[in-house]
């Protein structure tokens, strides 16, 4: 399970949750499947026949009690594809990450269809600007930090098509199993020229011929590939998202090729049992 610390920048940068109301509201699960070895996507809908408006790169809490009753809560992202107005009835989706004898996993693994969490939200600026004037966005990822890309793919499509922006996805993982979402981030790359999915693979390349093979995989970590790409302050907003260390690496290595803070945003994710 993860902790989502937000880390925000400069006072210059403005909350992109707007004035929305936090709730809190049941989910009713309706899907459930996994994207990993041990990273379930589940899919919900509001049982109270609310809408979840939300900006994309946003989160949920969801609440529960440990065993003695104590209440807590866990974060997650949002994976929902955003590309209309909210209504009642649309999915709200999330992945899981299970941690071996977590007290969320074990309430997620025991979750099926028809059950019901509680949850709170939406939380967060880790979202696209409405005045950004980039010309490229650099979106680094390891784990389930990919997953609130994976919700903005629709605002990006639009950003292509309106101001003709680059977009470079890095996204690390150990094996081609673990590349969360890697089929939706391929099929948009191959539909969009200015998309570039580069999957980092710490542990083990994909086998010649396999869906995952292509030209743009990377053996090691991001932040060890990150400098190919350039970064240059006077055309780039970089978004870094998952495992703080690489959060951390990332950011210095940002810094260091002259991107202001302002144009560095950053979620880290810790995990929690």
């Amino acid at each position: 399970m993860a902790i989502i610390i937000g880390v925000p920048p400069d006072r210059s940068r403005h909350s992109a949750s707007h004035s929305l109301a936090i709730v809190q509201f049941p989910l009713r699960l309706i899907e459930r499947r996994m994207l990993a070895p041990s990273v379930g996507h589940y899919r919900f809908v509001r049982d109270d026949g609310q809408a979840l408006d939300f900006a994309p790169g946003q989160f949920i809490q969801v609440h529960f009690a440990y065993a003695d009753g104590t209440a807590t809560k866990r974060s997650y992202s949002l994976a929902s594809l955003h590309d209309h107005a909210r209504g009642a009835g649309d999915p709200v989706e999330i992945a899981v990450s299970y941690v071996s004898g977590g007290a969320a996993t074990a309430l997620f693994e025991g979750l099926e269809p028809g059950g019901q969490v509680q949850a709170s939200g939406p939380y967060g600026r880790f979202c696209l600007m409405p005045g950004d004037a980039n010309r490229r966005y650099l979106l680094i990822a390891t784990g389930t930090g990919v997953t609130p890309y994976r919700a903005m793919l629709p605002q990006l499509e639009r950003l292509i098509d309106e101001r003709g922006i680059e977009v470079v996805l890095l996204f690390g993982a150990r094996t081609p199993a673990e590349l969360l979402y890697g089929d939706e981030f391929r099929a948009f790359a191959a539909a969009h020229p200015r998309f570039r999915f580069v999957p980092c693979l710490s542990r083990e390349l994909p086998a010649p011929g396999s869906p995952h093979a292509h030209a743009d995989v990377r053996h090691g970590y991001v932040q060890q590939h990150l400098a190919e790409f350039a970064p240059d302050p006077a055309t780039d907003i970089a978004y870094l998202c998952g495992n703080p260390n690489m959060v951390d690496a990332c950011f210095e290595a940002l810094k260091q090729a002259g991107l202001p803070v302002p144009q560095i945003r950053r979620e880290k994710y810790v995990s929690s049992k």
